[in-house]
């Protein structure tokens, strides 16, 4: 371990206790995290939540949070709103379209019910049709019939990576959902091309739960009638029940976020990015790509894969190996419907961390 992962180590006190391999579900809080969370409440609880110095510190809260999830996310802070979860941003994003009975949406194999249930009521509400394919042929699946595309950056089951340049170059709208891309892998929204970008704050991005962020293209923006209108909705200053939508995508906010939420966000943004979001990812990327190699040396099947922080291998019985697992102070996930473990490899994942879960692997 180099002198610089160490340093990043030292931010998250939970890894002097235990391996923490299940990022894809949440991430470790870092102190700073902690400290700006506790600074807040005290704040509020000495001072009140009242006045203009305090609603103008919660904006500017929402600021800097906007601000960190589009640096991560390759985008313009104003083409960015804030969520409640990756969920919500697919839901608004379905909810907002104007979609219409007989449109197909084409969407894969792999997905999380954080996308098939919001398709199950687009197909109830609005009549679409929703066809599935396989994760890896996705993109030739395309046809004319097509009017959008809606799947994962990097699969939640094994950590596969969505051909984004192929779906692109279908022509047909794209909502990716990147609860496994959002501060996990490389993004780029624009050179990506995509339409729609819904990603977590609680995973990769170590922020709270009830977070997260919906990347919209400027020119897709006023495709989108808002599903959950509220105060960001609008144009200020204006009469409510007259106005006009607000100009950027913060019309898509759900809500005035809180500042406890927001405070959490930006503090856990500024520890990744002082480390360097490059850093971050290719750490992150280079550990889990030895962790699969040495667990396929050690016979197991490891599912298939691409350049992401995820690995999962076959297990007889995925739960129980979690629990003993987690006796030895390692933390990882089960994803039992495919008999798989899931392991999530961060920056912060060290190699003897590495060693460790192979030799107990498949035990």
């Amino acid at each position: 371990m180099d002198d610089t992962q160490a340093q990043l180590r030292a931010q998250f006190p939970v890894l002097s206790t235990r391996a923490y391999l299940n990022t894809g579900t949440e991430g470790p809080m870092p102190q700073a995290a902690a400290d700006a969370v506790s600074a807040q409440l005290t704040d509020a609880l000495a001072e009140g939540r009242v006045g203009r110095p305090y609603f103008e510190k919660l904006l500017a809260l929402r600021d800097l949070a906007r601000a960190a999830y589009a640096t991560a996310l390759g985008a313009d802070p104003a083409e960015v709103a804030l969520t409640s979860s990756t969920t919500y941003g697919i839901n608004t994003v379905l909810g907002g379209l104007r979609l219409e009975a007989g449109d197909e949406i084409l969407t894969s194999d792999q997905e999380h019910p954080g996308v098939l249930v919001p398709l199950r009521r687009a197909r109830i509400r609005s009549g679409v049709k929703v066809r599935v394919v396989p994760f890896a042929r996705l993109p030739e699946a395309v046809t004319a019939d097509t009017k959008l595309v809606v799947c994962s950056h990097v699969s939640w089951v094994g950590g596969e990576v969505m051909d984004t340049e192929a779906l692109r170059a279908s022509g047909v709208r794209v909502l990716l959902d990147g609860a496994q891309g959002l501060g996990a892998v490389p993004i780029d929204v624009h050179a990506m091309g995509v339409d729609f970008y819904a990603g977590s704050g609680q995973k990769w991005m170590c922020g709270p739960e009830g977070s997260g962020a919906l990347y919209v293209r400027p020119d897709r923006l006023d495709d989108l009638e808002p599903p959950f209108p509220g105060y960001s909705t609008v144009a200020p200053g204006t009469p409510a029940l007259d106005a006009g939508l607000a100009e950027t995508t913060a019309r898509l906010d759900d809500g005035v976020p809180a500042a406890v939420r927001s405070a959490w966000a930006v503090a856990s943004a500024g520890v990744l990015e002082r480390f360097g979001w490059e850093r971050v990812h290719r750490l992150a990327a280079d550990g889990a790509d030895r962790l699969a190699q040495r667990l396929v040396e050690r016979g197991l099947a490891v599912a298939p894969r691409g350049r992401s922080t995820l690995v999962s291998w076959k297990s007889s019985d995925p739960e129980a190996e979690v629990e003993r697992l987690a006796a030895e102070g390692i933390i990882v996930r089960s994803i039992p419907s495919a008999s798989l473990i899931r392991a999530s490899v961060g920056a912060w994942t060290s190699a003897d961390e590495i060693e460790r879960l192979v030799a107990l692997a498949g035990g």
